[in-house]
Order: C-alpha cells, then structure tokens, then sequence
C-alpha cells in the first residue's frame, strides 16, 4: 500500500475512533455520577502525547491519581495558612511541587510525574476555588475521570485503530 493512501487510513480510523468512543464517556459518565467527565479527555490527552505506551499506562494513572490528592492537599494547606492568598498559593506550589517531582522520581517505576503534576492542574483547577468542605465526592468523580481518560480513552480508542486497521489491512 502506498504511504499516502495508508497516511489517509491512519488518519481516518484515528478520526473515527475520536469521534466514537469520548462522546460515549461524555453521555454516560454522568449516569455513573461523575460530574468531571471532561477530565478524562485531557488525561486522554498526555497518555497520547507519551505515545500510546500501555506498558506506561498504569504509571500514567498512578500519577494522575497522586496529583488529584496532591490538589486535595494544597488546597487544605491553603485554608489553613494565615497569610495573604498570593504568599499562599505561592508557598503551597513550592513546597508540593517539588515534593511531587522528588517522590515521583524516586519512584518512577510505578508513577509517571508530567501525569502528576497535569492531574494536579486539573485537580486544582476544579476544587481551587471550593472549601475542602464543599468537595463531596468530587475528588474520587476526578480520579475515577482521570483513570477512564487513561484507560478508556487513551487505550481504548488506540485499540480500536488497530483493529480498524487490521481489517483494513494496513
């Protein structure tokens, strides 16, 4: 088969795979009370951009994990502190940040930090403006949309591709 003819198959099946697979998540995960659905899609998002490893998909998900907790945690420490909200935020990203990058490179057979340090950025982006009173279930809706982005998305619309392009024989 010719390079531009498989190039186009490649970017179909990719296209369709796209177009199938995320809208189902966004349709069902609020049946399955998940509210932050749109989260798995950006977790989708870096396992793609580490190139579609499954063996790197379960340290891609640990990681994405540590961060939701690690948002959980500054945003805690953040309301405790005394000082004006900048000296806060500012303390609390120092200080996590470089913890998150020295335990997760200390550990990194079973996590994998830009996915940390991402699931942190979506972590705080969402709960950032709540009082850790307020969370309810949203920390757990946020990993469980993280490890669908992951697992789901990420795995499962490279694993629809390629028996996409198996029938096609590319």
């Amino acid at each position: 088969m010719e390079a531009k003819k498989e190039k186009r198959i490649r970017m179909l099946t990719l296209a369709f795979g796209i177009a199938l697979m995320p809208p189902v998540w966004a349709v069902l995960s609020p049946y399955i009370g998940i509210s932050t659905g749109a989260v798995a899609l950006i977790c989708a998002g870096l396992y793609v951009a580490n190139g579609n490893q499954r063996k790197d998909a379960f340290k891609i998900t640990v990681g994405f994990l540590c961060g939701d907790v690690w948002a959980v945690l500054a945003v805690w420490i953040m309301e405790a502190m005394p000082f004006h909200p900048n000296v806060e935020l500012y303390c609390t990203l120092f200080v996590l940040g470089g913890l998150a990058v020295i335990i997760g490179e200390s550990f990194s057979r079973f996590i994998f930090v830009p996915s940390w340090l991402c699931g942190w950025a979506i972590g705080l982006t969402i709960l950032g403006p709540m009082k850790v009173q307020d969370f309810g279930t949203l920390p757990i809706q946020i990993g469980a949309a993280m490890a669908a982005g992951v697992v789901y998305v990420g795995i499962g619309v490279d694993a629809f591709q390629k028996m996409l392009l198996k029938k096609f024989g590319v």
